[in-house]
């Protein structure tokens, strides 16, 4: 969502392949998409259908059609811009909370929080968040003590909320 809003750098004009979910920011069902240079498609092509999938899903496919487009009118753009003014926000709000951020703060939709110094490991509290019906997901932090099983970390987004219509006020 971020590329096709302009906001990252498209990985398309320097990567031979670029692999992506359909969901999160861009907003589609969930799935994902393979974008290669046309010289590597006929192998992708075969290699995919019917090499390691078949039947598809027509459904499926026309929700990632409405997606794409979606993406394409302005007022995507505008949605994206608020996905990242948001995650500012709330990293910079838990920061004010005495929350470790692994990266000091964002530039995009996504929070990855050390909690080492809350006495709560990252399954712990993704556990705690779904019964607050809060999703996030557990997740390792540099150097985890913890492992990636029970993790140290706890990554959070914004692009569900902000397609609820939450703003930066919100964060807080």
């Amino acid at each position: 969502g971020l590329v096709a809003a302009g906001l990252h750098q498209n990985p398309s004009e320097v990567a031979d392949f670029v692999t992506s979910t359909t969901h999160k920011t861009l907003r589609g069902p969930r799935g994902g998409v393979i974008l290669c240079k046309e010289k590597y498609a006929k192998a992708i092509d075969k290699a995919i259908f019917p090499g390691t999938q078949g039947g598809p899903l027509e459904h499926i496919i026309a929700s990632k059609a409405v997606a794409f487009k979606e993406a394409l009118e302005p007022e995507f753009i505008d949605y994206q811009n608020q996905v990242v003014k948001n995650a500012k926000k709330l990293a910079e709000e838990l920061i004010k909370r005495d929350f470790n951020l692994v990266t000091d703060g964002t530039d995009n939709h996504l929070i990855l929080l050390d909690l080492t110094n809350k006495g709560i490991t990252g399954k712990e509290a993704e556990k705690r968040l779904d019964e607050a019906y809060i999703t996030a997901n557990k997740n390792t932090i540099p150097f985890d003590p913890n492992g990636a099983f029970v993790t140290s970390g706890i990554r959070l987004g914004t692009p569900a909320v902000t397609t609820r219509g939450m703003k930066e006020e919100d964060m807080v």
